[in-house]
């Protein structure tokens, strides 16, 4: 899947909150080896930058677009490759998993696969899959218009209840902590949550459907604007819930 850095970026600030909630539930001081699997443009590996300034950082994603954008900073290692088959030379002290893990099939089983190659393992993914911005995601794709097409391309519970990876990760680790936050993003301009799901949910449906891709997103526009309605003073509320993991061992 081919990704669009600009389109990601436009809510840099939004995207950025759950990482920095994430990190600062990380207890550790002084690591030697970080890695940030599923990169992206590289936002969140600049944090752990910031706050690990004598750490070797690697960031690891499979998107070359994305890759792109990140390699502008030369004071981080970045490395092509899947999260599956992430195997570091040596353990490392901390791997970050911000917003990927909803994209793996099998993330339950990967956690401790990744657990096993790193003292830390901090993971953030969204569970936000049956709120209107997706439940008509879904809607539209399988849609008259656009079944043939998209319909195929349906999320089939990408992110498990809490107590599943309590279950898988509670074996493997000293101490886990665990918790969910549902934030209320405070979006402007004109249908800011299409352009929200046009950066990460709906990236599929938009590279399946080429050129054709802004009359879907229209057509979701269309769902959408009633379930988060532009208040009178021009900000549109979005709920956005996430589970957060912090493993370790």
């Amino acid at each position: 899947m081919r990704w669009d850095p600009d389109r990601y970026l436009e809510f840099t600030d939004d995207r950025l909150r759950p990482a920095v909630d994430l990190l600062a539930r990380v207890p550790v001081d002084s690591p030697r080896s970080v890695w940030d699997l599923g990169c992206g443009t590289g936002l969140v590996t600049a944090l752990l930058r910031e706050r690990w300034p004598h750490a070797d950082i690697t960031g690891l994603d499979s998107s070359e677009e994305m890759l792109e954008v990140a390699r502008q900073r030369t004071d981080i290692r970045w490395v092509s490759g899947d999260i599956t088959g992430w195997a570091p030379p040596d353990p490392a002290d901390v791997a970050v998993c911000n917003a990927v893990l909803h994209w793996v099939d099998g993330n339950t089983a990967l956690l401790p696969r990744l657990m096993a190659r790193t003292a830390v393992l901090a993971v953030q993914m969204p569970r936000n899959f049956d709120a209107p911005s997706h439940t008509l995601l879904a809607e539209t794709a399988a849609s008259p218009r656009w079944r043939d097409r998209v319909g195929h391309l349906r999320w089939e519970r990408p992110v498990a209840d809490p107590a599943e990876y309590y279950d898988a990760l509670a074996p493997v680790a000293d101490r886990l902590d665990l918790w969910e936050t549902e934030y209320v993003h405070l979006l402007t301009g004109d249908d800011p949550v299409p352009r929200w799901v046009s950066g990460t949910a709906a990236r599929p449906h938009l590279e399946v459907l080429g050129d054709d891709g802004p009359a879907f997103l229209s057509d979701y526009a269309e769902r959408v604007r009633s379930a988060y309605p532009r208040r009178p003073d021009g900000i549109t509320l979005f709920p956005f819930r996430r589970i957060f993991i912090v493993a370790t061992r």
